[in-house]
């Protein structure tokens, strides 16, 4: 059995950016000083979860763009893009240019396969070619290629000249390093094995199949989180991130504690069932003072195999909220499981 990591080295949270549709640039406003307040915190990294056609945030890549300029020393990532919707590419040369604006700061998670609701955006997105579009792991790898800097043209190794125009062999601009930086969305046993084979970071979310013939949430995320690290070059080194929903209340009003405890009652129900086909399971979301979140985290089987997580921030809350919820993770949950604001880093 791997042995439980001794504390928490990397910090993040995950928004999902909500907005009024009558007014979204104050949403998106509120969104980037959310990911200020978590570098003016300590937290290492801040997510941007992934919407289409709904009024959450759309495009990540422009809303990174817009804090790394903001910002100096905070990662900024993606929970998850769903690569189905995206020509990989056109998604390169974003990535890419993005990364090199925030000085290497920029870490994108992905998924793949159909997206979510994928049937309400389809054919807008592909009204034609939507039968011969390939979802699956080839389009993540060829993602991947584009940032490393692989030939676009195969039979060419120089930038070659047309006219007075200059052409490269590699998408542009090269961002060095990202392609090494890229985390992948995994949900059950064969997608985590092949994250870990392919050399990809692990991002396991509140959301996972049961495939142990249990509904216990932690035992097979645990699983998952290990047969990812059997396969993957760098071993137990391998890097996971886990994301679930925390509410600290240490600082909390009443009236936000009250608040909290109706968000997560009303996701109570779908704790510990199997749903559907691939019997997806949810975790539980953790409501309480950091000491006795801390508590079950320590006890819980999927935290105990990692030694970072993003936790999601839940949704529909208001902004006063999300402050006093990153100020207790990052001031009192944070040190609770042993990891050091980065701001307090020698």
């Amino acid at each position: 059995m791997t042995p439980a990591r001794d504390a928490l080295k990397r910090l993040g949270f995950l928004t999902m950016g909500l907005f009024d549709p009558e007014d979204p640039a104050a949403g998106h406003e509120s969104t980037l000083r959310l990911i200020d307040l978590g570098e003016e915190l300590g937290f290492d990294s801040a997510w941007l979860r992934h919407r289409h056609v709904q009024f959450g945030i759309s495009s990540p890549v422009a809303v990174m763009a817009a804090a790394s300029q903001r910002t100096r020393r905070i990662e900024l990532g993606t929970a998850v893009t769903p690569l189905g919707a995206e020509n990989p590419f056109r998604l390169a040369e974003d990535l890419a240019t993005v990364d090199v604006l925030a000085g290497g700061r920029i870490t994108p998670g992905f998924s793949t396969g159909a997206p979510m609701n994928f049937d309400r955006y389809r054919d807008a997105l592909y009204p034609d070619t939507a039968e011969q579009e390939e979802l699956g792991y080839d389009r993540l790898l060829r993602l991947r290629s584009f940032l490393r800097g692989d030939p676009i043209e195969p039979a060419r190794d120089a930038p070659r000249r047309d006219g007075i125009e200059e052409f490269s062999t590699r998408v542009e601009p090269h961002a060095p390093g990202l392609a090494d930086r890229l985390w992948y969305g995994a949900a059950g046993l064969r997608s985590a094995r092949w994250a870990g084979e392919n050399g990809f970071r692990l991002l396991t979310s509140s959301v996972i199949a049961g495939e142990n013939g249990t509904t216990d949430f932690a035992s097979n995320q645990a699983e998952q989180v290990r047969a990812f690290r059997a396969v993957h070059p760098d071993g137990e080194r391998a890097r996971v991130s886990q994301g679930l929903v925390v509410i600290p209340t240490d600082s909390a009003t009443a009236t936000q504690r009250a608040r909290y405890r109706d968000y997560v009652d009303s996701r109570a129900a779908r704790v510990g069932v199997a749903h559907g086909p691939r019997k997806m399971l949810f975790a539980a979301d953790l409501v309480g003072t950091s000491a006795e979140i801390a508590e079950r985290l320590h006890a819980d089987a999927g935290f105990q195999e990692v030694d970072e997580v993003a936790f999601a921030l839940p949704f529909t809350l208001e902004a006063d909220d999300y402050a006093q919820i990153l100020g207790d993770i990052a001031g009192s949950l944070g040190p609770a499981l042993g990891w050091v604001p980065r701001s307090a880093e020698r």
